[in-house]
């Protein structure tokens, strides 16, 4: 007897093939996985970058400062991650490196842009060879170089835009609500926290609430990356 033939066309399986209608299966399977991950954010304000994001702790059991959602890249540079973690992880190490052999050949810092591009150039490449699959996670790139505050997304199919405010991850659209109605030009540190802590709070599924111990936040200026502590953060909030 023959082997039974799989009913699944080829191009449902492998990234590499278009369906007749002009799509990658592959690719937006992998959309669909960031669309379940806890959210994050970016946010423009007059002296750098704030990125801030939902670790949802899973357990009480869990230490939370063992989950990372925000990523150092470089000095000047920083990610937030909506997906799958090791990926997220993956394209990190790739992105240090490339920040690395930048300043060896060049003597100085990697631009925020250039950086960007290496990471959405690196994801598309996985959409185009066979044996490969692509990545399953979007990252929020934000730095601060001579050309000021930088802030862009990556698609899991190689896609790159630059934003002044944009979210990743499950209920985005909401957050992206908050940032398209409070979003100003030269926001203060403050404000760019308060924000970013409200478009994290109306991405929660219903029944979830938002605490400081479940989100982490980070800013990128001119002096470079830092975290923000959770009482920073507090006492920003309370004010």
């Amino acid at each position: 007897m023959y082997p039974m033939q799989s009913k699944t066309p080829a191009y449902d399986k492998v990234p590499t093939m278009f369906s007749p209608d002009g799509r990658l299966y592959q690719v937006e399977y992998a959309s669909k996985i960031v669309e379940q991950g806890t959210t994050g954010v970016g946010i423009i304000y007059k002296d750098g970058v704030v990125l801030a994001a939902d670790k949802s702790i899973p357990s009480k059991l869990v230490f939370p400062e063992s989950i990372e959602k925000i990523s150092k890249v470089d000095n000047n540079i920083g990610a937030v991650s909506a997906g799958l973690v090791g990926d997220a992880r993956r394209l990190v190490r790739i992105a240090r490196r490339q920040a690395q052999d930048n300043k060896m050949i060049f003597s100085e810092p990697i631009q925020v842009e250039v950086m960007a591009k290496e990471i959405a150039e690196t994801k598309q490449a996985f959409t185009q060879y066979g044996g490969l699959r692509p990545f399953g996670v979007s990252l929020i790139v934000g730095g601060f170089d001579e050309k000021g505050a930088k802030l862009f997304q990556t698609e899991p199919s190689g896609a790159l835009a630059e934003y002044k405010a944009v979210a990743v991850g499950r209920n985005k659209d909401r957050a992206m609500k908050v940032f398209e109605a409070e979003f100003k030009e030269n926001l203060t540190f403050d404000k760019a926290v308060t924000t970013a802590y409200k478009a994290l709070t109306k991405s929660l599924p219903e029944k979830e609430k938002i605490s400081l111990g479940r989100v982490e936040f980070a800013l990128v200026d001119k002096d470079g990356f830092r975290s923000v502590s959770d009482q920073e953060v507090k006492n920003i909030l309370n004010k």
